[in-house]
């Protein structure tokens, strides 16, 4: 295709703005029929080493030989010929592997080859997403690290609560990455091959092939599983795996993609506060009409994409549901959307996220205003215990504080006026400066904060950094 035929056709944004070339290889067509290729060599080796003697070496060789030289216009004409993509790609191997001709997929059913591919291709884009949490997780450590001990205020019903800290809280958001990680690790250790089973999963055609010797038809599901580095495949299958393996694991990546969007979420509206900002390019436009504008449009972006991952969910659900007996086909068309575009769209999100926590800029006074616009009503409590300390009255010292606090907050939120309280209790003869000044220091409401950043990073942290320690600092570029 030209460069100006590529204008007049539809390309899907997964593919130019957003997934990695990482990624997008694995889902390409060359690695996927190169991949039937490797299926269907590895069957055919394994059939001739378990006695199939009409399988000769020159046949083996020359398909070793032609593994990724793949003819796609003739494919395409074989598919248009056939309505079949299976035979057509079997046709177009005979042709560049003639010694192979009527022996490759022989006993076969498609699925050997299309969910054997499928299952590998979902294998190996864990592992690439698992590199990309770790990377992630690891930014959003270095950041708490550096900020462990900044108070600012924390929010519940995103409303001014308890204090915690910078630091403390992007632990929360590394944590959700940490416990995302987690899961795809163990769908990766899970997960099983379909396997050699044959046209309904009865291995009939395998049972033929070997003149009625169970234990060679075990024996070569066993032998091609290893080969491509599973530890085993599903005891029983219908022509495909279960698609409840599908299921679980776009339901895995929307679970990955609701912390991404928590995290954006954030990113968002501390961005709004002018608290704490995604990356601003020097030569970033914010809008195109307001020239002051920083909008946060990687953290929108990765919110988008988020969004889309969790709607699939349902889907790839409704396919498992539908079903029917040992197979339907209306899985298949299903699946070329679902199954890619969950692991592109996470695959954007999760390099937008390593992205965003790696330059990530605070501004500590603008969080300094915020904690002391509230931190007087925050410290009422020791204000009034340092007072009865100080030989004051505890029940007439509460009135006091009572009726301070009201008024304080009558001049904030009807008149806009900025929190007077401190000024007001330091005018009152009760309560003594010396009280107000000891108590009034944002770090002593931060409780273990700082203490909890270091045993996350000391716990949890420091494994991840072992163990993917060769893959940190790759990743969280911006395609576009």
């Amino acid at each position: 295709m030209s460069t100006a035929d590529r204008y007049q056709t539809y390309e899907s944004p997964l593919a130019t703005r957003n997934a990695s070339p990482e990624m997008l290889r694995l889902f390409s067509a060359q690695h996927k029929f190169g991949l039937w290729r490797r299926l269907w060599l590895e069957l055919a080796r394994q059939e001739q080493a378990l006695g199939i003697t009409r399988i000769a070496a020159e046949a083996l060789a020359q398909m070793g030989a032609n593994l990724d030289k793949i003819d796609f216009d003739l494919a395409a004409e074989w598919e248009k010929r056939l309505r079949h993509d299976v035979m057509a790609h079997v046709r177009t191997f005979e042709q560049c592997a003639p010694a192979a001709k009527g022996i490759i997929h022989l006993g076969a059913t498609s699925q050997y080859v299309v969910d054997n591919a499928d299952l590998m291709i979902m294998r190996d884009a864990l592992k690439l997403l698992c590199i990309r949490l770790a990377n992630a997780i690891d930014a959003l450590g270095t950041f708490a690290e550096k900020w462990k001990a900044l108070p600012t205020l924390g929010y519940t019903h995103y409303q001014p609560a308890q204090l915690t800290t910078v630091g403390k809280r992007a632990t929360l958001w590394a944590q959700d990455f940490v416990l995302d990680l987690a899961e795809f690790e163990y769908r990766i250790s899970s997960l099983r091959f379909r396997g050699v089973k044959g046209t309904t999963g009865t291995q009939a055609s395998f049972l033929s092939l070997f003149d009625g010797d169970h234990a060679k038809c075990d024996e070569l599901d066993r032998r091609v599983t290893q080969a491509f580095g599973f530890d085993s495949s599903f005891t029983v299958t219908g022509q495909t795996y279960p698609r409840k393996v599908d299921a679980a694991i776009v339901g895995s990546l929307a679970g990955c993609a609701a912390s991404v969007h928590k995290f954006c979420n954030d990113i968002r509206l501390l961005a709004g506060m002018k608290q704490v900002e995604e990356p601003f390019e020097e030569e970033q436009v914010g809008s195109s009409a307001m020239a002051y504008k920083r909008n946060p449009m990687r953290c929108e972006r990765a919110t988008g994409l988020a969004r889309f991952v969790i709607s699939l969910v349902t889907s790839a659900m409704q396919t498992a549901a539908e079903q029917w007996f040992e197979r339907t086909l209306d899985d298949s068309s299903n699946k070329r959307l679902t199954i890619a575009e969950a692991f592109l769209a996470l695959d954007g999100c999760l390099s937008i996220v390593a992205n965003v926590a790696r330059g990530m800029v605070v501004y500590p006074k603008t969080i300094e205003t915020a904690v002391m616009a509230e931190l007087p009503f925050m410290a009422t409590e020791e204000i009034l215990m340092a007072a009865v300390q100080a030989g004051g009255d505890r029940q007439e010292l509460h009135e006091r504080i009572r009726q301070h606090s009201l008024a304080a907050a009558q001049e904030v939120k009807v008149h806009g006026r900025p929190n007077d309280l401190i000024q007001r209790l330091d005018n009152d003869g009760m309560i003594t400066s010396s009280s107000l000044t000891q108590v009034l220091n944002p770090s002593r409401f931060v409780g273990r904060s700082q203490e909890q950043v270091d045993m996350f990073i000391s716990s949890v942290l420091a494994d991840i950094r072992r163990k993917y320690l060769s893959s940190l600092g790759k990743g969280g570029e911006l395609r576009v």
